[in-house]
């Protein structure tokens, strides 16, 4: 489904994401973990178009999609769930998710509204309400919703436990692993590691822009203590970092 081949990425002429190379098979969930600053939402975005790509590709269903410009990416199937969620505060959660399917024909809209009411009923309790006014948790559910107005192949997710209550955490995961199983594509970047590793396949875990582990997120599980000392870690010198691979 999706391919980074040795990717670097920034904002001008800043280096953020150094010679990365990751896969996302179709209907997995990849965890993409590290500390702050180590590259994770600068990834994201690159795959939405909007960073400044240096070096390498990046593959969408086999086709390179590098140079696409970024308004076109939700039409090839490819959606955002943004940091602090970004959406209009002004507009109804009606409005928003409306919005959300601007890729999208008249005739699918409805449609796909009530995909994300059955997602999350919420939603439609409060369908008339300004998003504004919602609480931290009711409003990541509707930047999920509205993301998944474009009817995406690929969604992207990033920081999805950030501010929020642990019951609200609880039941946006609730709701990603709802779309894990019915076969959507997920990359989930989760200051939370431990949920993360709930319901992702595989792991790339990024120290200041490069990856030190990518592999089964099982060999995660099995080893805590491993696993932590990457998050935690500074950049390793580059033969660990491919032995670790």
């Amino acid at each position: 489904m999706l391919r980074l081949e040795k990717l670097s990425c920034g904002y001008g002429a800043i280096r953020a994401v150094e010679d990365l190379s990751i896969d996302v098979p179709a209907g997995s969930t990849l965890a993409l973990l590290g500390p702050n600053g180590a590259g994770k939402t600068s990834t994201i975005m690159a795959i939405m178009g909007q960073t400044t790509i240096h070096a390498g590709r990046i593959l969408f269903e086999g086709s390179d999609i590098t140079r696409r410009p970024a308004v076109t990416r939700g039409a090839l199937g490819i959606a955002l769930v943004p940091e602090g969620r970004r959406l209009f505060s002004d507009l109804t959660v009606e409005e928003n998710l409306t919005v959300g399917g601007y890729c999208r024909s008249v005739a699918h809209d409805s449609i796909n509204r009530e995909r994300a009411y059955d997602l999350f009923p919420w939603l439609y309790e409060r369908r008339k309400q300004l998003a504004g006014s919602m609480s931290g948790g009711e409003q990541q559910m509707l930047a999920i919703g509205r993301a998944l107005m474009v009817e995406p192949k690929l969604l992207l997710i990033d920081e999805l436990s950030l501010g929020l209550m642990p019951k609200m955490v609880d039941l946006c995961l609730q709701a990603i692993e709802r779309l894990r199983q019915g076969g959507l594509t997920l990359v989930l970047v989760e200051q939370s590691a431990a949920r993360a590793l709930e319901i992702a396949e595989r792991v790339c875990v990024l120290v200041s822009g490069s990856a030190v582990f990518f592999g089964p997120a099982a060999i995660a599980r099995a080893d805590t203590a491993l696993f932590e000392s990457f998050l935690s870690s500074r950049p390793q010198d580059p033969t660990a970092q491919q032995e670790r691979r």
